[in-house]
């Protein structure tokens, strides 16, 4: 009977320290992908306001998207995020993947983020940029003019569009936030009530055994 009893204890710690880890490892993704948010959004803030108070409008330094659409794929899938850098016309070349304001009819006011597949200049001097998904079977309709350029592909963050869905539920907050917080505090004052017991059954036996000595040294 005690084998089985230790075998169920050793079970019961396996499958809480299994818990454990995954409820941190939620709990630090979570927090890190919050974190990212957070730094771009302030990042935003920031440049907003300094171009505001200069009386100049610019696209954000940083910028994220989520890709709803598969024109892309295979180089960057539906959900996946993509985190922008503003630059200027001239520093955009054939080949980066840039980020943009639709003109076209079709697609007016749309952001899209497509492939430069080519760059031609007017006589005056303004840069565009004839774009392309990598999905699609030819290139964009309209040309891209800089300044409807938001900026170029820095960085891809795979799916991270489904957590962003997920934790924009009540659902998925509760899921994603309260319950393991909920675990993870609910498991720490159980060890600190088998803690405080310990030492109160130590305290207790100590007792007696001083009780003992005391009765046998006299």
């Amino acid at each position: 009977m005690t084998m089985e009893n230790n075998k169920g204890k050793d079970v019961w710690n396996t499958i809480k320290k299994i818990l454990h880890f995954i409820t941190t490892v939620i709990m630090y993704s979570v927090f890190v992908i919050m974190l990212l948010v957070g730094l771009v959004l302030l990042l935003y803030i920031v440049d907003v306001k300094k171009n505001a108070a200069s009386g100049v409008y610019k696209p954000p330094l940083f910028s994220a998207y989520v890709i709803i659409s598969p024109s892309m794929v295979p180089t960057i899938k539906v959900q996946d995020a993509v985190v922008i850098k503003r630059v200027e016309g001239k520093d955009i070349e054939v080949g980066d993947i840039i980020t943009f304001t639709s003109t076209d009819s079709r697609y007016s006011g749309i952001t899209i983020t497509h492939r430069v597949v080519d760059i031609e200049q007017t006589s005056s001097g303004k840069i565009l940029f004839r774009t392309k998904g990598d999905n699609n079977n030819a290139p964009d309709a309209t040309l891209v003019e800089s300044s409807s350029v938001n900026g170029k592909v820095i960085l891809r963050i795979p799916k991270i569009g489904y957590i962003q869905y997920f934790l924009s539920q009540a659902y998925g907050w509760i899921i994603a936030i309260v319950i393991p917080c909920l675990g993870i505090i609910i498991y720490d004052i159980i060890k600190l009530i088998k803690l405080i017991r310990n030492n109160m059954i130590r305290k207790i036996n100590k007792r007696k055994t001083d009780k003992r000595i005391k009765r046998e040294g006299e």
